[in-house]
């Protein structure tokens, strides 16, 4: 396996990029951080943040804990536990005198500066997980999708356990890559999608026993942090469950399409359900099929980009979960900016949508070129994901023969690195018979 590591200069680059676009990213919150958070203007704006908009609507600006604290059903989290414990803990450094816009701009800045903690870790765990192509983390450093929506959630805390996740299994931890896996959940769902890929993987090797203690560690990680939350305020710490269950269709979700049909949120869920489940079902076909061993990231993108793209919401900050994959499992430039400047029209699209529904039709003029921006932002999105997706699994489905030694390597493989292949289902006869040509994705 290829061990090599970042050297110091490039490691300096790499958290230089990140400093630099995290400037950028606090610039594009400016006009909030001065003016506050008031609809429509926050949309116009484009300076929408999380931060900004539950500081003062979920009782953290009265000093009031996530879950601990009894409120109004209509203040509750919506959040999974861990999410909602840095929500709170970060609250605790806000002073109680001032303003509320005053209060409220250093609870943007207190999480801004947690997000941008996230970030640089996100971004040398990516460099030290590629080894051989540390340099492509420069990919995560700037990509204008994480410019743009780095300070709109707490979504970053979850990258980073993502990627840490990774990073500990490429380096032979399997226990503690379950463990910060299992965190990672505790803050956002998509972590846990990780352990499918270890799955297949350790399934195809014959080495189930790790996935089973990976997975283990994982769901005691998850407890430790939510049975607490469990026991004492079962309502509000469910929130978020009955809340992804129940909640209609919304923000860039490819569903919106059918909500003429009058379906109701859960039966959008029980649709986006079964087909996430058996897209995953496909996925595992693929990955004990193939005739190489499919890459921890390129199984690990593909799971979360499923669900991405079959959930009933896409926020704008769900972009971020998968920048890290992508550039691990399909490091080719020409691509990735490709589709991060696709994100970048959508995301646009989605505030000037956003703006003109909180202005009454007023924003806009009342014309139709914003809805035309926000709908060909949605099938442009989803076209380009659709087509990482499909590159990546040509890449799977290429000849071993048709691979160079070295970088090609799963850079991640971890305890799997050295394994031979034990189980391998038959692959289908046309993928047999394919000879694909090697090509770089440099």
């Amino acid at each position: 396996m290829n061990q090599t590591r970042p050297d110091r200069r490039l490691l300096l680059v790499l958290v230089g990029a990140t400093l630099l676009a995290a400037v950028l990213a606090v610039l594009s919150k400016q006009w909030c951080r001065i003016n506050g958070w008031e609809a429509p203007d926050v949309h116009v704006h484009m300076c929408y943040s999380d931060f900004g908009q539950l500081f003062s609507t979920r009782g953290l600006a009265e000093g009031y804990f996530p879950f601990y604290t009894p409120l109004p059903e209509e203040q509750w989290m919506e959040y999974p536990a861990l999410l909602a414990v840095v929500a709170g803990v970060t609250s605790w450094f806000v002073p109680a005198d001032g303003t509320m816009l005053e209060r409220t701009v250093t609870y943007f800045d207190v999480n801004a500066v947690g997000a941008l903690l996230c970030w640089l870790v996100v971004v040398i765990a990516t460099a030290y997980t590629a080894r051989g192509r540390s340099k492509d983390a420069l990919m995560v450093a700037v990509a204008p999708g994480i410019i743009l929506t780095s300070f709109l959630n707490w979504d970053l805390w979850a990258v980073m356990l993502a990627a840490l996740g990774l990073l500990l299994w490429s380096r032979n931890h399997p226990v503690l890559a379950g463990v910060v896996l299992g965190l990672g959940a505790a803050m956002k769902l998509y972590p846990l999608f990780f352990f499918g890929a270890i799955l297949v993987l350790c399934w195809r090797a014959g080495r189930l026993r790790v996935f089973f203690t990976s997975l283990a560690a994982g769901v005691a990680a998850w407890l430790a942090v939510n049975l607490p939350f469990m026991l004492t305020a079962f309502d509000q710490w469910s929130r978020f469950y009955t809340f992804s269950g129940d909640r209609e269709v919304s923000f860039s979700s490819m569903w919106l399409a059918l909500t003429w049909t009058g379906w109701s949120g859960e039966t959008f869920s029980l649709i986006s359900n079964g087909l996430f489940g058996l897209c995953c079902l496909g996925i595992a076909y693929l990955g004990l099929s193939a005739r190489r061993r499919p890459q921890m990231a390129q199984l690990c993108l593909l799971i979360v980009a499923a669900f991405i793209v079959l959930g009933k919401v896409y926020s704008p900050q769900f972009v971020m979960w998968l920048i890290p994959l992508v550039v691990l499992a399909r490091p080719d430039w020409r691509q990735f900016w490709i589709w991060q400047a696709v994100e970048v029209y959508h995301w646009a699209g989605v505030w000037m949508e956003s703006a003109r529904i909180t202005s009454d039709g007023t924003f806009g003029g009342g014309g139709p070129w914003i809805p035309l921006w926000y709908g060909s932002g949605i099938v442009l999105h989803l076209a380009a994901v659709l087509w990482i997706c499909l590159s990546v699994i040509r890449d799977i489905n290429r000849p071993p023969e048709a691979i160079a030694p070295g970088p090609d390597a799963d850079p991640a493989a971890g305890v799997l690195a050295d394994e031979p292949d034990r189980f391998l289902l038959p692959a289908p006869p046309s993928s047999r018979r394919r000879r694909v040509p090697a090509a770089s994705t440099e």
